[in-house]
């Protein structure tokens, strides 16, 4: 490729446009930026503003390189003083922009090379963008792609057109993740930042599991129940506070489902080792609490609803179930609630007052036995 033929590159604007499925305006869009990266490659400095323009109908093009106008010049590849600029133009004036016109016809061979390389990666990046934008409107919704690839932080799930990712923290934890698999993947966002868009997908975010529900419990759809809040813990367990405004709908077993099938769906969506617990949400706090620590049994609940904390009590044989291994029922249990629970063991008055019973009765047959002696 020994010069950057402007003819040829005329005529691929329409047949890349039409391979890559791109507006025509696009692809030329890239091909001006390429002819202005080969010309400052040829005839400018790094820092140089300069734009191009490709005249299609004669295959012609020019490069304009502009100044913008300044009182003191710090850098002469994009600035002029006003001074100079009076010189080209009079009448320029402060901020103003000079654009210095050049006829473009052939590059040198490193030029052309850079052209090439600067119109494949934007190429791609624009075919990416267009492919992302038909997933705009799915963020926030449930798809089945095929892993493509496995890497240490990411794994690269296939969704059509698409390739979205699955980051380590949107993982679920101890899941294996075979190539070539099916799987179902939560559409989070799209992240843009500089080297293109990208695809952000989630397994291991609450919204996975609400949507799992979603799809297996027909009644959320018609409003007959809902889930007022989610906590999870990917890999782990899960505590979901379920209601409902109808009159004999049992919240808790319209998400469970006939003979648990309902919750086993999302369990094998989401791999068994996850423990998916369905407590009854209630607008009192108190309620709530106690029905989120399940299974452990509470005795007495104190609420400071300015430090939106509690005190839990509970009986010492009941302190390790609350609490849960490595504090997961309490934490899980406080973010549903939106309470900081802290639990504490009941007094052991449970203990004393069987026996203090025990003397009272003795004490009253003793009593009635002198009595009836007197």
């Amino acid at each position: 490729m020994e010069d950057l033929n402007l003819k040829q590159l005329t005529l691929a604007v329409h047949t890349i446009a039409e391979e890559k499925n791109l507006p025509e305006d696009v692809v030329l869009d890239v091909i001006e930026q390429a002819i202005a990266a080969a010309w400052r490659r040829d005839n400018g400095e790094r820092d140089q503003d300069v734009r191009a323009e490709l005249n299609t109908q004669k295959g012609t093009a020019k490069v304009y390189v502009r100044h913008t106008v300044v009182e003191e010049v710090e850098n002469d590849a994009y600035q002029i003083s006003v001074e100079d600029a009076q010189k080209i133009k009079k009448g320029a004036k402060l901020d103003d922009v000079l654009e210095d016109v050049h006829e473009v016809t052939s590059f040198g061979r490193v030029a052309a090379q850079t052209a090439k390389q600067v119109v494949l990666q934007r190429l791609r990046e624009a075919e990416r963008e267009v492919v992302l934008e038909e997933y705009e409107d799915k963020i926030g919704s449930i798809v089945t792609g095929t892993v493509q690839r496995v890497e240490p932080r990411v794994v690269r799930v296939e969704l059509g057109k698409a390739v979205g990712i699955i980051p380590q923290s949107e993982q679920i934890q101890g899941e294996f993740y075979s190539i070539g698999s099916r799987i179902k993947v939560f559409i989070k966002d799209i992240e843009r930042d500089n080297r293109g868009p990208q695809l952000i997908l989630s397994r291991g975010n609450e919204a996975f599991v609400e949507h799992l529900f979603m799809q297996e419990v027909p009644e959320m759809e018609t409003g007959a129940v809902e889930i007022k809040a989610i906590a999870r813990e990917a890999g782990r367990r899960t505590k979901l506070a379920v209601f409902s405004s109808v009159p004999g709908v049992d919240p808790v077993g319209t998400f469970v489902g006939g003979h648990g099938t309902r919750v086993q769906a999302v369990m094998n969506e989401v791999g068994d080792q996850e423990k998916i617990d369905i407590i009854p949400y209630s607008d009192d706090p108190n309620e709530f609490i106690v029905s989120s620590l399940g299974p452990a049994e509470i005795a007495k609940v104190e609420i400071d609803e300015k430090a939106k904390s509690a005190k839990v009590f509970v009986n010492e044989d009941q302190q390790s179930i609350a609490i849960g291994r490595a504090g997961q029922n309490v934490r899980l249990a406080s973010r549903l609630t939106g309470y900081e629970l802290d639990i504490e063991t009941a007094k052991a008055k449970a203990t004393t007052e069987p026996k203090a019973s025990r003397k009272n009765i003795e004490d009253s047959l003793l009593d009635a036995v002198n009595e009836s002696a007197d």
